[in-house]
């Protein structure tokens, strides 16, 4: 069987309602750049506020669709909160993973045109397998998890995906006390998103381990 890749594919919502887009563009550019080093695939900017993420191996790729959503989120405007629907879609991987092309690909923007229609800004969708019930609820947590964030919030849980940090380290990158970091990951239920994606990697992964 081929090797198993993720594709994120997401917008920006009521992007037309941002009105410094430039800044919004740069940070998309430079959150998918960065998410590409880190896990050596491949990210893309589209019509705008649309993104798309390709990762060679599918472990990490609910990880990656909250940092994505957290580097908007704590980026918002004073005025406005900044943030994305992403679809993740895992399955196989044919050719470059640059050319944008087959199954996990159409599934991704197929699940991305879905969520359009709900109140929902975040989906899993495996082509290996049959809908997983308990799969879909932990989603579902994590996409309500973040939609209650500040931006503190997501500025925490960004560097806490970034760097295997102590309270202690972040406080010092961010410039305050040990206490607030405290506050602000209890404040992002920092410890049970941390479980739940470390439980969806790894069932991501095993998906892999059966190729």
């Amino acid at each position: 069987m081929p090797q198993r890749m993720a594709v994120l594919t997401g917008d920006v919502i009521d992007s037309r309602k941002v009105d410094d887009r430039p800044r919004l563009y740069r940070l998309l550019d430079d959150s998918l750049a960065e998410l590409a080093a880190r896990h050596g695939g491949h990210g893309e900017r589209f019509r705008g506020d649309g993104f798309q993420l390709t990762l060679p191996r599918a472990a990490m790729a609910m990880e990656a669709a909250v940092a994505l959503r957290a580097a908007l989120i704590e980026h918002s405007e004073p005025d406005q909160r900044w943030d994305a629907r992403i679809a993740v879609a895992v399955g196989p991987a044919e050719g470059d993973i640059a050319e944008a092309d087959g199954p996990t690909f159409v599934a991704s923007g197929r699940a991305l045109d879905a969520l359009a229609d709900t109140t929902t800004n975040l989906a899993l969708t495996r082509l290996d397998a049959p809908e997983d019930p308990g799969l879909v609820l932990l989603v579902r947590f994590i996409d309500d998890m973040l939609d209650g964030w500040s931006a503190y919030s997501a500025e925490v849980v960004g560097l806490s995906l970034r760097y295997d940090a102590s309270q202690q380290a972040l406080a010092e990158r961010l410039g305050i006390r040990q206490p607030s970091v405290h506050k602000r990951l209890r404040a992002a239920r920092w410890a049970l998103l941390s479980d739940t994606l470390a439980y969806l990697s790894q069932r991501l992964a095993d998906v892999e381990a059966s190729t």
